[in-house]
């Protein structure tokens, strides 16, 4: 049976006081389920700190990119070997604000997923079309060139535990929020690819994320349906009775 996975990706926001306030009240707040993984990804200069005050509870720690390159001259960025010596157990890639703002290419994210897999970092491997792609009816032919370029050469003994986060990019920060419905049919699609990628077995225990305006309100029906296996949170994260209450709620 697939775990429910529930993550908040803080994004640029919180310095180090702002960040470890948050984690504390986070931890005053959430009601612990053995039935739901609760994530939190601070910005990196709160990774070291946070992963300190997360120390005996069982949510976990998630970085919101990473380099594909071990060291070297890289001005700015940081590496796997980094994130995991300050307790990164996960790593969001693939972020479609790291596709449109920053230009982050399909070969880029694959080459980050290789990474992250090979040095025991979990992906929270992000796809997701824009609402012109949706509109235009190429959605589906969007969310799987994502699919298949950012795991090309990804076996599936590698690809297994990886978390994949559907996000509609209109989605994301704009209060609109993709249907129950319709959610559900994009994920019933991943999960189809990656039966055709791979197998039946892995398809049906990897874990999809929907992400894109999730609120308490919101979050029980949207993870009530039966491919979506949780949320990747933005905005409703950064407030910890909101970010508690979507983990009750799913």
């Amino acid at each position: 049976m697939r775990k429910i996975i529930v993550a908040g990706n803080w994004k640029m926001n919180n310095d180090l006081n702002e960040s470890v306030l948050l984690i504390n009240e986070i931890k005053k707040t959430l009601v612990n389920r053995d039935d739901v993984k609760v994530i939190v990804a601070p910005p990196f200069t709160a990774l070291d700190r946070v992963s300190q005050l997360l120390s005996g509870t069982n949510i976990g720690l998630s970085a919101q990119n990473m380099c594909y390159e071990d060291s070297g001259a890289f001005t700015g960025a940081v590496s796997a070997k980094m994130l995991k010596s300050v307790g990164c157990e996960y790593v969001i890639l693939g972020h479609s604000e790291r596709r449109t703002l920053f230009g982050e290419k399909d070969a880029m994210i694959n080459k980050k997923l290789k990474k992250a897999i090979s040095e025991g970092i979990t992906p929270i491997f992000c796809i997701g079309e824009t609402l012109e792609e949706r509109e235009s009816g190429k959605m589906k032919s969007v969310i799987e060139e994502q699919i298949k370029n950012g795991l090309e050469g990804i076996s599936e003994a590698d690809f297994e535990g990886t978390i994949v986060a559907y996000e509609p990019v209109w989605a994301i920060g704009t209060g609109k929020t993709a249907t129950p419905e319709q959610a559900q049919e994009v994920h019933a699609f991943i999960r189809n690819l990656l039966k055709e990628m791979y197998s039946e077995n892995l398809a049906e225990n990897t874990t999809i994320q929907y992400g894109g305006s999730v609120k308490p309100e919101n979050a029980g029906e949207l993870i009530g349906q039966k491919d979506i296996d949780g949320a990747l949170v933005g905005g409703a994260c950064l407030k910890a009775d909101s970010f508690s209450n979507i983990v009750k709620n799913a």
